[in-house]
């Protein structure tokens, strides 16, 4: 879909410190290519980052442009419902630190899916590794359509260009700087993305007749404040209905809050690199904790945008306006001033451009590559390989994203596609961690099947065939997942034992 043209014009001053932040990210991959001589500098960067860059490093990985835009959005043309699920992510992340950040640090391992390969076997990691890359390629291209919509409207560029534009960044400072250049780069995007969001809320309540006042007042009078969706009471006569169908329901929130974030920081490894890059585990363990802190900060910038923009087109009526996914970049392009339009504007493509290049070339080299197409070569072999899978991935994230640009609703779409695929990541890594089964075979036909049965029901549920929500789909996988593989385990056990 073609993003809107709407509004004011970038100045040149706006220019300048986009492209003075782009140069940067560059200039930081540029100082550590030198550093990456084998595949522990290039994927950990030998476990020696900061716990607090760590920390920023996660929470600019975690905050997308997704959230910059699509929160925004929601909370201007929806509600808050969307906080709720921040009371189960945040469980979900004491739950990751205490359970499974010490079995990653046990096996040292480079990434997540080589602790499935110990505690299983290589089936398991192989599979795991190839659900990654489905999961976050699909994820991020919608991420990063997302932030390429928002700057064609900005500044006026054709989506392909945008597209292109983050992706050369992207691939340019990874492929030099390794997980290194990720993670600094990354706390001057979650620097600028806090900053530019607290700029917003100021210019907000200054332009808006009676300030945050009446931000709140206006928008809680529509219907835009509301945090709580309480969903029916058991007897009711829609009950089963709105259960299965409605995401936002308090309960059924926090639940898929917490499974849903347990698999996204616990089984995908573009989160889970950062964490892995601190020296011990108690370091990396403090670093989760202390996320939901800047996360809570963000949303709650970025939920007042959302009322603020309402109010200010309340009061601005008659005003031309794009659809919900555009109305931020308008706003931004259309009513900020100089230079705050271009703070906002580096946020948005900052955001954009923290790629999970890095964290896909790991996998690639590390569970397939290495062990499997070319054991034995020498770590300037791997090095080189790794650089390549950069440049390959951010090729096809490019060619997916600009695929996404035909798709509304933006932040639940990666929601959705997630839900496919998360289930069985999730539930194969609790098989690992709180049981002692050993299958691994068991585990690839049981997470196969169960993300096969997760993307007909998503199917059926997008065409109203039947009446299922999409945050029910990681619950089922993961309860699926866990469940087919025990049985199937034993059934293989009971035959092997006939024989």
């Amino acid at each position: 879909m073609a993003p809107a043209n709407l509004g004011g014009s970038l100045t040149w001053p706006d220019y300048a410190v986009l492209l003075f932040s782009l140069a940067l990210l560059v200039a930081i991959g540029g100082a550590f290519t030198r550093q990456q001589r084998d595949t522990s500098d290039f994927f950990l960067a030998r476990r020696r980052i900061p716990w607090w860059a760590a920390c920023m490093s996660f929470l600019a990985t975690e905050i997308s442009a997704v959230t910059i835009i699509s929160v925004p959005a929601t909370a201007y043309s929806e509600n808050w419902e969307y906080a709720q699920f921040f009371v189960g992510s945040s469980l979900a992340k004491f739950a990751v630190a205490f359970l499974f950040i010490p079995a990653f640090y046990r096996y040292d391992c480079v990434t997540i899916y080589e602790f499935l390969k110990h505690r299983f076997g290589t089936a398991s990691q192989v599979t795991g590794s190839i659900f990654f890359f489905v999961t976050r390629l699909l994820g991020s291209g919608v991420r990063l359509m997302a932030a390429a919509l928002a700057v064609s409207v900005l500044v006026g560029w054709p989506l392909w260009a945008t597209i292109a534009l983050f992706s050369v960044v992207s691939i340019a400072y990874i492929a030099m700087g390794g997980v290194k250049a990720v993670v600094w780069t990354n706390v001057f995007q979650a620097s600028m993305f806090l900053l530019g969001g607290l700029a917003t809320v100021g210019f907000l309540a200054w332009e808006v007749q009676g300030g945050l006042g009446a931000i709140f007042a206006t928008a809680g009078e529509a219907g835009r404040l509301g945090v709580v969706n309480w969903g029916p009471v058991p007897g009711d006569a829609d009950f089963w209905r709105r259960v299965l169908t409605d995401p936002n329901i308090f309960w059924l929130a926090i639940l898929n809050g917490l499974v849903g974030s347990m698999a996204a920081f616990g089984t995908d490894h573009d989160l889970m690199q950062r964490l892995l890059t601190v020296e011990t585990r108690r370091q990396s363990q403090r670093t989760l904790s202390i996320t939901p802190l800047g996360t809570l900060v963000t949303l709650a910038l970025y939920l007042t945008i959302g009322a603020g923009l309402y109010t200010y087109y309340a009061q601005h009526a008659g005003t031309p306006l794009p659809r919900p996914d555009e109305i931020f970049p308008f706003f931004i392009r259309s009513a900020m001033p100089v230079l705050l339009r271009g703070l906002m504007l580096t946020a948005i493509v900052l955001a954009s451009i923290d790629s999970p290049l890095g964290s896909l070339a790991a996998s690639f080299v590390t569970d397939i590559y290495r062990p499997l197409l070319a054991p034995g070569q020498s770590e300037r072999h791997y090095v080189r390989v790794s650089r390549l899978s950069v440049i390959a991935f951010g090729l096809i994230l490019a060619a997916l994203a600009f695929g996404f640009s035909y798709f509304d609703k933006i932040l639940w779409l990666a929601f959705k596609i997630a839900g496919v695929t998360f289930g069985s990541l999730l539930g194969v890594f609790l098989l690992g961690l709180v049981t002692r089964l050993r299958a691994d075979r068991a585990n690839v036909a049981a997470m196969v099947i169960m993300a096969l049965v997760n993307l007909v029901l998503l199917v059926l549920a997008e065409t109203r065939v039947i009446a299922l929500g999409w945050s029910w789909l990681v619950i089922l996988g993961t309860a699926g997942t866990m469940a087919l593989a025990a049985l199937l385990a034993k059934g293989g056990q009971v035959l092997h034992s006939d024989t």
